[in-house]
């Protein structure tokens, strides 16, 4: 049996309120495999990941983690580390293969199982309905662009929370919707690969519609002491310089980055300057009466997702035209550019910078009074390896996640209402259009063997866990 020690040392330098959620994370693409077993169907990763030259050597996820197979062992290992909560998502194509019509039992008994075993070993479960795992079918439909999509969703979030809401308290409907819409629509380098400005921006506007309808269908259906959330990757944004021209090309990142979902969600309304900016994209005739109000329907905590900061300046004048790869910002082309941020840089070449976390929950307080917070993805890929005696030494990331959680500690103390910290990932697993080469686990995972490794990092947190903060 794999140990963990979580025996702390003496001396906590930073101890986190009483009640704080420990906690960690997985998306079931990512780990689950099991990719057509008992009924689950295609769905667009499953696609795009088989496409040649989409993902890096060709990697996709059928296998992944094998999580589906060995679910009870990584129940045991979030045990062993101590964790208060884990937070997991489901596979729409897995529990409602075509998008539409009943949900298949055997996808929901999966979720069933899964949180059970949790519950019995002290975990409290957090679902996610959306990680990006769009039903290859509903895609084929015309997919997040089409207003359909947004409905159908609604229909899923009522077959999963009528299964699973006598036994789950916390419900998030999306993860991440700017990287399902740009990277998806917009960029094409995620799934399903597509490289349409106006459609990306009509899936953002779905995918806020979709949050609305989807908390009015969890809400009719779960407990009322149920707590509904959405979970964002909000861009630190900042500046070059103090130039009013950097300072409206970090503006425009923000209203396409951050304001076109916390705005619609929080305030029920459009920015205005996203419209301007994006007018020579599109009009915006898709957004109808009643959308945003829909999308403003209450929840009751804010999901954060964070990594690095976001550092822009104006385009250089007289600079040629912007070629090669599609932007993910639409909009932004001869008008922004991102700079390359100074310090160390993580094995995905994203700076090493937990002042960027500080100001976004600053920036939430300050905007957002009365909604509290939990980070619910922060961690860092490096290039791990299991040494001659089988273990895994990861400092770099030891240092990465003290950095992070100081500085959330550093916002709790300024008044930040922070409820919880869920690290990102339990497990190395497929890492999107990087398959299997970026490794984000603090267990180790021989993709060949799944043999499963605490790392060094794993050792850390259930101390950090044990001790309720960090050591000094």
């Amino acid at each position: 049996m794999t140990t963990i020690d979580a025996s702390p040392a003496t001396g906590t330098a930073a101890r986190f309120p009483a009640g704080f959620r420990w906690g960690t994370a997985t998306a079931a693409y990512q780990i689950e495999g099991a990719a057509s077993l008992h009924g689950r169907t295609p769905s667009i990763w499953d696609t795009f990941s088989r496409t040649p030259g989409k993902v890096l050597n060709g990697d996709t996820g059928d296998i992944a983690a094998d999580h589906y197979h060995r679910m009870a062992q990584d129940v045991g290992l979030m045990k062993r580390l101590g964790v208060s909560d884990y937070r997991f998502s489901v596979a729409w194509p897995r529990v409602q293969p075509t998008g539409r019509g009943p949900a298949l039992q055997r996808g929901l008994d999966f979720y069933r199982d899964l949180v059970d075993r949790l519950l019995e070993a002290g975990i409290r479960p957090v679902a996610t309905l959306y990680h990006w795992d769009l039903p290859q079918e509903l895609e084929d439909r015309g997919g997040w662009p089409l207003r359909g999509t947004a409905e159908r969703f609604a229909e899923y979030a009522g077959h999963v929370a009528g299964a699973l809401g006598d036994r789950v308290a916390d419900w998030t409907t999306f993860n991440e919707p700017w990287c399902a819409a740009f990277l998806g629509y917009a960029s094409g380098v995620h799934a399903p690969g597509r490289t349409e400005p106006a459609a990306a921006l009509r899936a953002a506007h779905h995918f806020n519609l979709a949050h609305g309808l989807g908390v009015q269908a969890l809400r009719s259906v779960l407990p009322r002491s149920a707590e509904v959330s959405l979970t964002l990757n909000l861009h630190a944004v900042r500046a070059l310089t103090g130039s009013a021209a950097d300072l409206d090309a970090a503006r425009r990142i923000d209203a396409l980055g951050n304001r076109i979902f916390l705005d619609p969600v929080f305030h029920g309304r459009l920015p205005a300057d996203l419209v301007r900016d994006t007018a020579e994209v599109t009009d915006w005739g898709f957004v109808r009466d009643g959308d945003l109000s829909v999308a403003a329907t209450p929840v009751d905590w804010l999901g954060v997702n964070y990594y690095s900061p976001t550092l822009v300046a104006a385009a250089d004048p007289g600079a040629p035209a912007a070629g090669g790869d599609p932007s993910p910002w639409p909009g932004t082309e001869g008008r922004v550019r991102f700079v390359p941020a100074p310090g160390a840089r993580t094995a995905m070449d994203w700076p090493v910078d937990a002042d960027g976390l500080y100001e976004l929950l600053a920036r939430l307080r300050d905007e957002l009074p009365g909604v509290p917070v939990l980070i619910t993805e922060n961690g860092a890929a490096y290039e791990d390896y299991a040494d001659p005696e089988g273990e895994v030494h990861d400092p770099q990331r030891i240092a990465y996640l003290h950095g992070h959680l100081a500085a959330v500690h550093r916002a709790i103390a300024d008044g930040a209402d922070v409820r919880g910290y869920f690290l990102w990932s339990l497990l190395d697993n497929f890492e999107w259009a990087y398959g299997y080469s970026k490794r984000f686990g603090i267990v180790h995972v021989d993709f060949a063997t799944q043999r499963r490794t605490p790392k060094d990092s794993a050792h850390w947190y259930a101390d950090v866990i044990a001790r309720g903060g960090l050591p000094g």
